[in-house]
């Protein structure tokens, strides 16, 4: 890894090879429970901290979706990946579909778990102030987590969340970052895109569950499917990963 290549760790050695990329709260240690159910035997995983996040916390960018996109091609550069799968959850999924229009002879699947679509994700005015308030707010961040995981978790865990979110981000990269997911609309140009695309979303996730996917994801890509898991919210990775792990692994294998 170079001084210009976003700090990254790899899981595994096997063959499947897929680059992660992490949501708009957490960098790439909020995939810390579902890598303990990844088989390192098959697959080789891909974390990538985006700027302003993790141990990239302190590098300077333009916090787009575009950025993250060449940021993340650079790493499988530097790891000597020809081509590979991209896991993409929430933010991370709609930059993933940039990879894939940025090198489509490079990308050969998308996995995005509850993943932004690439016509953003339009709020409302009052919900758009809850949202770029959370930048500074962590009250915020409580309640945006909370409703999308279906107002199912205590407070510690709902705490805990906030509180990694705060230290492990920056408050100017978070904040620009939501003008580029939420506001940025590319679909046209992902429109009838034959990738192969899965999609895993939380029954308890009111933002972007299976009503959100049918309406977007599933209009676009013709080899897109969805899954639904049953105990999850917005935050598969750490509500349900043994569940994810099992629906991201059977996907690659096929």
């Amino acid at each position: 890894m170079t001084d210009r290549v976003l700090p990254y760790d790899v899981h595994g050695g096997g063959p499947a090879r897929a680059l992660f990329l992490h949501n708009w709260f957490g960098d790439r240690t909020s995939f810390a429970p579902l890598r303990d159910h990844l088989d390192g035997a098959t697959g080789s995983y891909a974390f990538v901290d985006c700027r302003g996040y993790g141990e990239a916390l302190d590098r300077v960018g333009a916090f787009t979706m575009e950025e993250v996109a060449a940021d993340a091609l650079a790493v499988a550069d530097d790891l000597g990946w020809d081509t590979f799968s991209v896991i993409g959850h929430s933010m991370g999924g709609k930059a993933a579909q940039l990879m894939l229009l940025d090198a489509p002879d490079r990308v050969r699947s998308i996995i995005g778990v509850s993943p932004v679509s690439a016509a953003g994700f339009p709020l409302d005015g009052e919900t758009w102030e809850l949202f770029a308030g959370a930048a500074a707010e962590p009250a915020n961040r409580r309640a945006i987590i909370d409703n999308t995981t279906g107002n199912r978790y205590d407070g510690a865990w709902l705490d805990a969340l906030v509180q990694r979110s705060v230290a492990r981000s920056s408050a100017t990269a978070f904040r620009s970052y939501l003008d580029s997911w939420s506001r940025a609309d590319f679909h046209e140009r992902v429109r009838d895109n034959p990738t192969p695309v899965l999609l895993v979303v939380g029954a308890h996730d009111p933002a972007l569950g299976s009503e959100a996917m049918e309406s977007t994801w599933l209009r676009w890509y013709p080899n897109a499917r969805l899954e639904v898991l049953k105990d999850a919210g917005h935050y598969a990775p750490e509500e349900t990963p043994e569940a994810l792990a099992g629906a991201i692994e059977a996907f690659l294998a096929a």
